[in-house]
């Protein structure tokens, strides 16, 4: 079985923390859903909306912004059994500091994002 991803490891947000990074950059979420979210009844993809609503602040707060969201319908490049993720997203963030600073704060909706996703993947990228 292969092992599945859901939030940032004390290990890679303290590699994160030190990168040299200045500016903007882009953060590509690979999500898949959970069919059903135990906590709440509902599906994976009703909780993560509910956490895009809950987030809208503390990204106006860190002036990210989502450049693109989107569902993959094939793929052309990979394994012909299906496809592994159940929505894409790219979301742009001001500066590291912003964005750590968004994701420490009280208050920010890391539950739910956890509750509503079976894996994902946040991968950091900069304009080059």
């Amino acid at each position: 079985m292969n092992e599945k991803y859901i939030g940032v490891t004390s290990e890679q947000f303290q590699d994160f923390s030190q990168l040299p990074l200045e500016g903007p950059f882009q953060m590509l979420n690979l999500l898949k859903f959970k069919d059903k979210v135990k906590e709440t009844g509902v599906t994976g993809a009703e909780t993560y909306a509910q956490y895009m609503k809950a987030v809208i602040p503390f990204f106006q707060a860190s002036k990210a912004k989502v450049i693109y969201q989107g569902k993959p319908k094939i793929t052309l490049i990979g394994p012909k059994d299906g496809l592994e993720w159940d929505k894409i997203l790219i979301v742009e963030y001001a500066s590291k500091e912003d964005f750590i600073k968004m994701i420490t704060s009280e208050g920010y909706p890391a539950k739910i994002r956890s509750q509503a996703l079976e894996d994902s993947r946040l991968i950091l990228s900069v304009s080059t």
